[in-house]
């Protein structure tokens, strides 16, 4: 099925009310947004030898996170550096970059967000979610 052309519907409802077609408001041309798929959740590793333990009171469950390939790093080739603003506040672990990292080496466009805190637990204080869309 054909969609209606918005110009075409404006002049026959412009026509049937007896008005001119401009004043009929066009429709706003917004894309539908994009379904969020989620990737996966972790938590967040590596959280106190960075500057996480000096943000955690700052930390909401919903901020947005930012990961970043980190090629360099000594002990993982595929290790996600994870950032809050500007701040580095840890990695995701080892064992969950097989799918994010791989993503993120074909330009893939991941979002982050807290989805858990736990102030002061040893271990694992935040968890996120990686998802790919909105």
């Amino acid at each position: 099925m054909t969609k209606p052309c918005p110009h075409l519907l404006r002049v026959l409802l412009a026509g049937a009310l007896f008005l001119p077609a401009a004043a009929i408001p066009a429709p706003a041309h917004a894309e539908p947004p994009h379904p969020r798929l989620v990737v996966q959740e972790s938590p967040l590793a590596g959280f106190q030898f960075h500057q996480g333990p000096v943000l955690e009171a700052a930390f909401s469950v919903g901020d947005r996170l930012q990961l970043q390939r980190d090629r360099d790093h000594p002990a993982d080739p595929r290790a996600v550096a994870v950032y809050w603003g500007q701040f580095l506040i840890g990695y995701l672990p080892a064992a969950d970059t097989a799918v994010v990292a791989p993503l993120l080496d074909h330009g893939a466009r991941l979002s982050a967000r807290i989805v858990g805190l736990r102030p002061g637990a040893p271990g694992q204080q935040l968890r996120l979610q990686v998802s790919r869309g909105a």
